[in-house]
């Protein structure tokens, strides 16, 4: 079992809180991207009121523990690892509600080559624990716009996790998919579960478009976000999305393990 001060001190040693490589020119290019409401940073989220850029700076200082000072504008950014720990604590009460109803889930991710294994940990735990890991529209197309214009990508599967692959690719060894921070996979993953399937997941495990696409379209959802991520923390504010944790999402995937097992022991789903 991994205590709090274990985890804390972890969260600092593997940088994923406290100064993170997150640049604070980074962050504060989304917040202004953000409150121009430019669709790259809005990951499918649509704000029930404007944000400006100083309220979302302020936003982000009360969520992440980001430098408030909009003056700092160089250098990295932080995350406070006490707000992470407390949004862990509560990313672990919402696997325990759902793991209690026995719930369908669907977790997915446009971090694969960073969180697939965080979110594959608790997909093997909620399958254990009687939830339904949904795997709908496994290998339909899905065009997504990217810097280099409209590509298609096609929907896949890895242990429970949605992610997208280059279409024609062929999994090999170190291929887990492709970063993206579109929307429109998740939309259609709940599309093909409600009219094929016939059911929606009470939960949506995730990250970028999956969390903020889920809770848009009202399906609770939660997940991890960095500091250049304001829509999933404005989605919270505004009662769209559930749980936020604050982290770099960005760090070596080994970082991730002690997350999902604490989080999994919190939820009492340890195996």
């Amino acid at each position: 079992m991994l205590s709090t001060g274990a985890l804390r001190a972890h969260l600092l040693a593997a940088r994923l809180a406290g100064p993170v490589a997150t640049s604070r020119e980074t962050s504060l290019r989304s917040y202004r991207l953000f409150a121009a409401r430019d669709p790259r940073v809005m990951l499918g989220l649509a704000p029930e009121r404007a944000w400006g850029e100083g309220e979302l700076l302020r936003l982000m200082a009360d969520r992440c523990g980001v430098s408030g000072d909009p003056a700092h504008v160089s250098g990295p950014d932080a995350i406070d690892p006490d707000r992470t720990v407390a949004a862990l604590d509560a990313f672990a009460e919402r696997l325990a509600l759902v793991a209690e109803r026995r719930a369908p889930v669907l977790l997915g991710t446009g971090h694969p080559h960073r969180l697939l294994g965080f979110y594959a940990g608790l997909a093997d735990a909620l399958s254990a624990a009687g939830c339904p890991v949904l795997t709908p529209a496994q290998g339909r197309c899905v065009d997504i716009t990217t810097r280099f214009g409209v590509r298609p990508y096609r929907l896949d599967y890895v242990r429970g996790v949605a992610l997208v692959r280059e279409p024609g690719g062929r999994p090999t060894g170190g291929e887990t998919g492709a970063h993206t921070h579109s929307p429109l996979p998740v939309r259609l993953a709940l599309q093909d579960a409600a009219e094929r399937l016939g059911v929606l997941p009470e939960l949506v495990i995730g990250d970028h478009g999956w969390v903020c696409g889920a809770g848009q379209l009202g399906i609770e959802a939660i997940g991890p976000a960095d500091t250049d991520d304001p829509a999933l923390f404005v989605g919270e504010a505004e009662g769209r999305v559930s749980v936020v944790v604050p982290l770099d999402d960005g760090v070596r995937a080994p970082f991730y393990r002690p997350l999902t097992r604490y989080v999994l022991n919190r939820a009492c789903l340890s195996q």
